[in-house]
């Protein structure tokens, strides 16, 4: 998935040693303002210190990221997450990349309409016909 917006803030780089296998890691946190007409605010992370080097970010800068979304529990509680794992300068309009759609063909003719299937009728409707004045039914709309 990708997002694109501004980077108003960047949090304090957090790096640590995994328990379980010894080898260090980091964690990158920013956040970013979409440019809508009603601005959303996301907070995401880059983790990993090459990707961080691979895609370095600071504030005010017009980015798109590439990104996907996680979720897991801990002691009955949902926690969910943003890892970025690419950051582009700019705003990439991806609907330029996309290839374009082949021209829709011409409507079909109508359909035939609907007949009674056998031993049933059909339901009488009463339709309303402004040339021919009010209609029958005692409706007050």
């Amino acid at each position: 998935m990708e997002i694109a917006g501004k980077i108003i803030q960047k949090l304090p780089l957090q790096q640590g040693v995994s328990k379980t296998s010894g080898n260090p890691w980091a964690v990158q946190a920013y956040v970013l303002e979409t440019q809508e007409q009603y601005p959303r605010k996301v907070h995401f992370e880059i983790f990993g210190e090459q990707r961080i080097k691979d895609n370095p970010c600071e504030i005010d800068d017009i980015v798109t990221i590439s990104f996907d979304i996680e979720s897991r529990e801990f002691n009955g509680r949902w926690y969910t997450s943003i890892r970025a794992w690419k950051v582009q300068q700019g705003i990439v309009d991806t609907a330029a990349q996309q290839p374009t759609a082949a021209p829709v063909a011409q409507s079909a003719p109508a359909a035939p309409a609907a007949q009674p299937m056998d031993g049933m009728t059909a339901p009488n409707i009463d339709t309303f016909d402004p040339a021919a004045g009010e209609s029958t039914d005692d409706l007050p709309f």
